[in-house]
């Protein structure tokens, strides 16, 4: 059961895919139409999940669920991520790369693979006041209040040394 993002619980649970790319308006067509169509019919032991999405920075796909409502499962987690892969697919990109830190420099998202921060910090294009996403989040309101933060104040700041 899709409802819009903006009316999901604090404590929603959500999953943050970066694609290795800003997409493309059709891209981003596609993705917005195939994830209402899964999310309207998603579910878990037979039980719908009241589920909700979002793209930010058309390269950021949001997916959340209210498990007040009813639980994800293992095998509904499964098939959002199977999802993905379809997106991936389709789109012949990655939502899935883990090797990349997102940051937002002047209104743009900046990749930088993990191993070569150091020397980003090191040549400055990487400061403790540029902005990084920070897609652990797990819920709501850890997205709305800590999804982008200042590279100081995550565990960035290690590099400032």
């Amino acid at each position: 059961m899709l409802i819009p993002f903006e009316q999901m619980p604090e404590n929603a649970r959500l999953w943050i895919y970066q694609a290795e790319r800003k997409l493309k308006r059709e891209e981003l067509r596609f993705v917005e139409e195939n994830t209402k169509a899964f999310l309207n019919q998603w579910q878990a032991h037979g039980q719908d999940l009241k589920a909700s999405f979002s793209i930010e920075y058309d390269q950021f796909l949001i997916i959340s669920v209210d498990e007040s409502f009813s639980q994800a499962s293992g095998c509904s987690i499964d098939a959002s991520v199977h999802l993905i892969k379809a997106l991936e697919n389709e789109l012949e990109v990655s939502f899935m790369t883990t090797s990349q830190v997102a940051f937002l420099q002047d209104d743009q998202i900046n990749l930088y693979a993990f191993n070569q921060l150091r020397s980003h910090v090191e040549e400055k294009a990487i400061t403790p006041n540029t902005l990084v996403f920070d897609n652990t989040v797990q819920n709501v309101a850890q997205f709305r209040s800590g999804w982008l933060k200042e590279s100081s104040k995550t565990w960035v700041k290690r590099y400032f040394k």
